[in-house]
């Protein structure tokens, strides 16, 4: 049995995640993690050696099953959370350049019926939008195109040489050049937008069409939803002007909604040679022309003109669907205006997670602006070295041995943050075969407050400390999370929330005057 996911199911997944970031009861998170991904004399980590290879600035493609999901999260470093100002979809970018033939808007695009210039069986694959040097964005309702009249045709239109530029409601030629073009104004991206999410790839959408309050938005939309322009039908495409039985004249356009008229020219030979729509009438989701024929008449060679069905409730009123806004891109920028973030550490994954629970309230989501996944420790004033990121480090305590991997250490502050995975727990990474020092690796706890000594960087814990901000001459500093006795836990349960993307990336050093734009897109 032949079946599709058709384009509407992925416009609306597009559409149903971004309703999820925006609904106040979730709290999405774009996270940085992995910051010693490996190398050749130092396999470090879970899957190091096996997964990236000898050479970390070559990443693997994740692999998707619950194993490598509990190391992702381990292995996280901080979030930043997800708001209606760095989430947007967005569409293909197609600029409009003079002398370019562009396609038109057609309803019928198919497999046996292609696009003629991008050769296109899908209409959201062609180029029938642009957008002009002043980021405005329009829909070309027609390029100057026509079938077989009187044996010339012009399938793949003309090359367009005005440049759209108004704002107008209605379609409208953009210059005086004759190339034939009629344009529908949509929107201008906003030059917030623009520095956030413009690429040489896609251009972004606004986030609230159906329900914005901008003017502008407002117009373009109810244009398309009022009576008069509801299903209005715009353009009638000549693909074959007929002969010997057509008049000059106005003919209504008959189907399953009413009003539609278009005005026919004919050359001497009685070929159609244009067709004016001069009223769209409303309701259409089909359409032909009626010229009065009978069934019984003869006609040699009929003409067939194809009324262009808008897209449901008219142009611009669902710019979603009109482009096909199956994709989306988040954006997070990540730099030093909290403690949170290290200067100094390293990544080489990217990732989103939905939901983390706070680290001390079990069920309870975190909702802060960002978090750190990592532990802490502070070291007492005796320690004037300079830890290694993405070295390991151990702590003998009472109940075992405390073992992790430094992400970060402030040198101001004396803060040494660290994560603890899997690979910790056995002698050689991936290796789970019963060996004499397994028992001895794997008894990994979590780091304490103790006078004892963290190694081999020789620091010891200043268990004397508690609290989230500290003194360092005249200025008070701000950890980001809560000490007790010189540790602090993470602010989220890494073992909670649903990650739902993954990106390996080639490792990337951070310092104090850095900072990461990250760009996400998500196609549906």
């Amino acid at each position: 049995m032949a079946a599709i996911v058709t384009d509407q199911f992925r416009i609306a997944n597009a559409n149903n995640f971004i309703d999820s970031i925006l609904d106040a009861n979730n709290s999405y998170y774009v996270f940085l993690g992995l910051s010693n991904p490996g190398t050749t004399s130092s396999p470090v980590g879970f899957g190091r050696n096996a997964l990236w290879g000898d050479v970390p600035s070559n990443p693997p493609s994740p692999v998707d099953n619950q194993q490598y999901l509990s190391h992702y999260r381990n292995t996280s470093l901080f979030g930043k959370k997800l708001n209606s100002s760095n989430v947007r979809r967005i569409i293909r970018k197609v600029s409009w350049t003079s002398n370019t033939k562009y396609d038109m808007y057609r309803h019928d695009y198919s497999v046996y019926n292609l696009s003629p210039n991008s050769q296109s069986a899908r209409l959201y694959d062609t180029n029938y939008y642009v957008v002009n040097s002043e980021f405005k964005v329009y829909i070309c309702i027609y390029n100057g195109s026509h079938g077989d009249i009187g044996g010339s045709s012009e399938l793949l239109g003309k090359t367009s040489q005005d440049e759209p530029t108004f704002t107008d409601l209605e379609p409208s030629a953009a210059g005086i050049s004759g190339d034939g073009y009629i344009w529908k104004y949509l929107f201008t991206i906003s030059p917030s937008d623009i520095i956030k999410f413009d690429s040489t790839e896609y251009i972004v959408v606004p986030n609230d069409w159906t329900t914005s309050t901008n003017f502008e938005i407002q117009s373009v939309r109810d244009a398309g939803d009022s009576n008069i322009n509801n299903n209005q039908i715009k353009t009638v495409y000549i693909e074959n002007g007929g002969s010997g039985v057509y008049a000059a004249g106005t003919y209504d356009i008959k189907g399953d909604g009413s009003g539609a008229k278009v005005n026919i020219e004919v050359n001497t030979a009685a070929n159609i040679t244009k067709a004016t729509v001069v009223s769209g009438g409303s309701g259409y989701t089909f359409g032909i022309i009626d010229f009065g024929h009978a069934e019984t008449d003869t006609i040699s060679n009929p003409a067939k003109l194809i009324p262009i069905i808008p897209p449901s409730r008219g142009h611009g009123y669902d710019i979603y669907n009109e482009l096909g806004a199956d994709k989306v891109l988040v954006y997070s920028r990540f730099d030093d205006s909290t403690k949170d973030f290290p200067t100094d550490t390293k990544f080489a994954q990217v990732g989103i997670v939905k939901n983390p629970e706070k680290y001390s309230s079990a069920g309870t989501i975190f909702t802060g602006n960002d978090y750190s996944s990592l532990g802490a420790i502070k070291l007492d004033n005796t320690f004037s070295g300079s830890p290694t990121v993405g070295a390991a480090i151990t702590q003998s305590t009472d109940s075992g041995t405390a073992r992790g991997y430094i992400a970060s250490y402030d040198t101001e502050t004396r803060v040494l943050k660290y994560y603890q995975d899997r690979s910790l727990n056995f002698a050689n990474t991936l290796d789970q075969t019963d060996r004499n020092d397994v028992t001895a690796k794997a008894n990994v706890v979590s780091f304490a407050s103790t006078t004892n000594t963290i190694t081999p960087i020789s620091g010891s814990v200043d268990i004397n400390f508690s609290g989230i901000t500290t003194t360092i001459g005249s200025k008070q500093v701000s950890l980001g999370v809560t000490f007790s006795g010189g540790v602090a836990n993470p602010e989220i349960n890494k073992n909670t929330g649903d990650i739902i993307y993954i990106d390996n990336r080639s490792l990337v050093t951070r310092d104090s005057r850095q900072k990461e734009d990250i760009k996400i897109i998500l196609e549906f």
